[in-house]
């Protein structure tokens, strides 16, 4: 298992893999593959990170770029996150996400955000701060990590490319 940066030769098996990942996903919107795309295409996508097995692309992470409140530098959204089905289970979503959060905290990266499940995520140090929301989302399942001693507050702003989901 090999985790590294993403090459630009990767992006059609990225996004095979993210399609297909979000497919049957109860929670999905069937844009998670555009939506990284579109990062892509705007220079929006901080961190894209892969994990290869014999030459692979078997699981891919997303970091780019938030708003929090007033805060528009240092704070990053994670996701989406995608593993491929017959791999899912042994810890490659586990590697991404921390390769991806440590890449962050030697960057002096502010925070993070995520929206997904929260018994999940916990495992990272994620957990729901009343500080820091999104709009037309439940509290509990969007979540922040507060990564360098910041007040930042308010309403969460994504790139425009999740604006497709």
């Amino acid at each position: 298992m090999v985790l590294r940066p993403e090459n630009p030769s990767d992006a059609v098996a990225i996004r095979a893999l993210v399609s297909a990942a979000f497919r049957d996903a109860p929670h999905a919107s069937g844009t998670e593959a555009d939506i990284v795309d579109a990062l892509r295409e705007d220079g929006a996508l901080s961190m894209s990170l892969v994990c290869t097995l014999a030459d692979e692309i078997v699981g891919h992470v997303a970091f780019s770029p938030v708003v929090v409140g007033a805060t528009a530098e240092g704070w990053f959204g994670l996701g989406p996150v995608a593993v491929q089905r017959e791999y899912r289970g042994q810890g490659i979503g586990l590697r991404l996400i921390e390769a991806g959060l440590s890449s962050l905290r030697e960057h002096d990266a502010v925070g993070c955000v995520v929206l997904g499940d929260p018994h999940y995520y916990r495992r990272f140090g994620f957990l729901a701060d009343p500080a820091v929301s999104l709009a037309g989302v439940p509290p509990e399942f969007f979540q922040c990590l507060r990564l360098r001693g910041n007040h930042s507050q308010g309403e969460v702003r994504y790139h425009r490319a999740f604006g497709v989901a």
